[in-house]
């Protein structure tokens, strides 16, 4: 199936949200034509000349704002993981050839994913990082949800969409909770000692190693 393809720098996960400005004339261009036709769009990560193979359909939820020189802000929804076969590069926006998938294998259990929003929600605690309020369906798959509220690193985050099993996803979000969180009670300890307010890594994010 060929779709139109938007590279950024973001990992969408099916099931977030992502509000996009759009101002480039291509993109407004595709974004146009996406609403007319009522079809979605591919967004895949692009880390400067990088892209990754792996993106995720994303489905026009509603056009916040129309500017009179053109531009759009628009809300969009994660749909379907896709893998990319082929590029098109004849019209002014890029287009991808791609395979859909989905998770294949058992889910994850419930008792695991207990566990790993009950992780999520005290290293963000301990993180000092607020959010707004998360609702989950501990009956259904979490991962992806957990995932995007994550200030963490983006390729951890692509790691995270390119695995096709929910029950390895959720014990890999699962490892690096409980990676993280004891660094972070050592850097708050170590602050209270100092008596100085924690940081929570750089730039507000969790390290990656």
């Amino acid at each position: 199936m060929r779709i139109p393809l938007f590279p950024l720098d973001v990992v969408l996960f099916p099931g977030t949200a992502l509000p996009l400005h759009i101002f480039e004339e291509r993109y407004r261009e595709m974004v146009g034509e996406c609403l007319k036709e009522d079809k979605p769009f591919g967004v895949v990560r692009a880390d400067g000349e990088k892209m990754a193979i792996v993106g995720c359909t994303a489905k026009i939820v509603r056009v916040v704002e129309r500017y009179s020189d053109g531009r759009l802000d628009i809300l969009c929804e994660g749909m379907r993981r896709f893998e990319i076969e082929g590029l098109d590069e004849s019209r002014k926006f890029l287009q991808a050839d791609v395979e859909f998938f989905e998770d294949e294998g058992a889910g994850s259990t419930r008792p695991d994913r207990e566990d790993c929003a009950a992780l999520h929600f005290a290293t963000l605690q301990m993180a000092g990082i607020e959010l707004p309020p998360m609702h989950l369906d501990l009956n259904a798959p979490v991962a992806f949800q957990l995932a995007d509220a994550l200030p963490s690193d983006l390729a951890f985050k692509q790691q995270l969409l390119a695995t096709r099993s929910d029950a390895e996803r959720t014990t890999r979000l699962r490892e690096f909770y409980n990676e993280v969180l004891p660094r972070l009670q050592l850097g708050k300890d170590d602050a209270a000692r100092a008596g100085r307010a924690p940081r929570a890594g750089h730039g507000g994010g969790f390290p990656i190693h």
